[in-house]
């Protein structure tokens, strides 16, 4: 994994901006501290910042062949498939890097090239003959990649801190941008960045941009086709799309290690992994996250049943993995919500946020890459509100169905159109799902629900794991986001996907004879959070500074009798902000988390 950028100009010899170009450079070196790279020319330079995953000594960045010039962050899965493809036309190679394959493929194939590609990735070549740059990004978005076009200047880069560096992009943000913050974060509509200079490039799109015009192009979406399979054989398939693509992201010349929280998604990943390594000779290592004092403090609930504790010790005994706990301290944790803010460069998904960052940074101690169980729940129906009939068809988002708790915080007519704009981003969304004719009306909506999970909920997970994974220089793979078994699931009977009426029943089903049976049909339970009261107690001073200053822009939008209120009485709102566990203590961690974004950006509202 890696960090890219790019300043494309029209007006200004780019060998003269050294220091603009360094401050780049500075920027991504968490994403990539082994090594870094620059191709510079007077209207164009590329920026690289290197995490060595696959072969180390060779690979480095910028990449030429002929007139194309490479930036590249990600992996690929089938790097060896495309490689053969391409020897048998006559192409050698000097490397055993994926770079040199993307490079020599988009050669060969141009912008079909990305049809070719199963991984995670986000780059950018350069044409330096017609002076054209093509940008793409992997399909269901995992890879970062934003960009900004101003007053003569296009420039890309992996982080928003990144381009907020050049100074013709400004800090501004409007309406929509605050509408995006207060009702709909911490997810944000695809495409945007929430400040008014700077874009996303979607998912599953390539970009052709040269000076006279600006094109993007989707290379891949999802489709409703008639799922033909039975019950046996879809079961059969699943376990298959599963294992290949755990299996395809084992591959790495540096330590590699799983998460593994004791519940399905992670023990299957870790399972498939401990078989891998111990066919090799080797143990796999597993890390697991928890809190000081939670077994204390912990209380059973709807959304979380029973504590991940119970279950590490008994799966990484049964798959006989060199296991390691990482205790968190809860002060820690309210602390490195301001961390994790400056990283995202976006107020983010609170303590989930920042302990993900304080854990990554202590695996990568000892590892630079590990798998991770990310997305099985959005792909195979693990959330309570695929399973709610009263939930289920409500025409709103499912994890924040109503914006009446967010608008409680604002000061009484403040985004006056926030509601309005939050459905239109629903409405645009679940008009993206492709249906046929002969779904019925439940399966319909399952599609529409997938597509919502998709497009929204998982977006911020992904965003999550690689914005503080990558601030610790650690890559973190996500088998389940492999485009197969998404395109797989979207076509799935309802029926099947909840075999035996459970969530992921499929899944369940398909690794039931490889996994305790107290793992596979354990109810799900979401990523572990803090319940010790330390931590709410250090939330509520941070949240009492930043009411104290007066200066700061939130003082013009916020209900501080609200604020106060919850600081009282944590459980006083009505329903949660957003998902199942964002309730009191994580609002007033986001509102810390908006105070710093605004302060370490010298947010500019307009």
């Amino acid at each position: 994994m890696c960090g890219i950028a790019g300043i494309l100009s029209k007006n200004i010899d780019l060998r003269e901006r050294h220091t603009l170009i360094e401050n780049i450079s500075k920027s991504l070196k968490m994403r990539g501290p082994d090594g870094r790279g620059e191709f510079i020319k007077p209207y164009a330079a590329l920026i690289h910042r290197r995490l060595s995953v696959i072969d180390p000594e060779n690979g480095s960045q910028p990449m030429r062949f002929g007139k194309y010039t490479i930036v590249y962050n990600g992996e690929i899965y089938n790097t060896d498939e495309i490689r053969n493809e391409l020897k048998s036309f006559g192409y050698s190679f000097n490397t055993h890097c994926d770079t040199e394959v993307i490079l020599k493929a988009y050669h060969k194939w141009k912008e079909k090239s990305c049809e070719k590609l199963n991984g995670i990735f986000a780059y950018a070549i350069w044409d330096d003959e017609e002076k054209e740059l093509f940008m793409c990004r992997d399909r269901i978005g995992v890879k970062p990649l934003y960009y900004a076009e101003k007053d003569g200047i296009f420039a890309f880069a992996s982080r928003i801190k990144s381009l907020l560096l050049i100074p013709e992009i400004t800090t501004d943000v409007d309406e929509n941008g605050l509408n995006e913050i207060f009702m709909l974060g911490p997810a944000k509509t695809i495409g945007t960045a929430v400040f008014r200079d700077i874009k996303e490039l979607p998912p599953a799109t390539y970009m052709i941009y040269n000076s006279d015009s600006t094109e993007i192009k989707e290379y891949w979406r999802l489709e409703a086709r008639e799922h033909t399979d039975g019950v046996d054989d879809t079961i059969e398939k699943t376990r298959f799309l599963v294992r290949d693509a755990i299996e395809r992201q084992l591959v790495s010349d540096v330590p590699l290690c799983t998460f593994l929280s004791g519940g399905l998604d992670s023990s299957v990943i870790s399972r498939v992994a401990s078989d891998y390594y111990r066919e090799n000779g080797a143990v796999l290592d597993t890390y697991s996250v928890d809190y000081t004092d939670n077994d204390k403090y912990f209380k059973k609930s709807l959304f979380q049943p029973n504590k991940d504790s119970d279950y590490i010790d008994l799966i990484s005994s049964y798959i006989g993995s060199r296991h390691r706990n990482i205790v968190l301290d809860n002060k820690d944790v309210a602390h490195a919500l301001i961390d994790s803010t400056l990283a995202r460069n976006l107020p983010g998904f609170t303590d989930v946020d920042s302990s993900l960052l304080l854990f990554c940074k202590a695996v990568k101690e000892g590892h630079t890459v590990a798998l991770s169980g990310e997305c099985a729940d959005e792909i195979f129906g693990g959330y309570p509100w695929y399973h709610n009939k009263d939930i289920l068809f409500e025409e709103t988002f499912p994890w924040s169905r109503s914006t009446d708790v967010r608008s409680s915080i604002l000061k009484k007519g403040f985004l006056p159109n926030g509601e309005e704009y939050a459905h239109a981003r629903y409405l645009e969304t679940v008009a993206k799902a492709s249906c046929l004719d002969s779904d019925t009306k439940t399966e319909k909506r399952m599609r529409e629900m997938f597509r919502l999970n998709l497009d929204w909920f998982m977006q911020t997970l992904l965003v999550r794991k690689d914005v503080m994974s990558m601030e610790s220089s650690l890559e973190v793979r996500v088998p389940f986001c492999d485009y197969r078994i998404v395109e797989y699931a979207y076509n799935m009977p309802w029926e099947i996907k909840s075999l035996d009426g459970r969530e992921k029943g499929v899944l369940r089903k398909a690794f039931e004879n490889e996994l305790p049976y107290v793992i596979t049909w354990r109810k799900k339970s979401p990523y572990p959070k803090t319940h010790n009261p330390v931590y709410f107690e250090e939330v509520c001073k941070m949240t009492e500074e930043v009411l104290k200053d007066k200066t700061s822009p939130l003082v013009e939008m916020l209900n501080v009798k609200k604020i106060e209120e919850l600081m009282e009485n944590p459980d006083a709102l009505d329903a949660p902000w957003y998902g199942q566990l964002m309730r009191g203590p994580q609002v007033l961690a986001y509102i810390v988390q908006i105070y710093w974004w605004i302060k370490d950006n010298n947010v500019n509202f307009v």
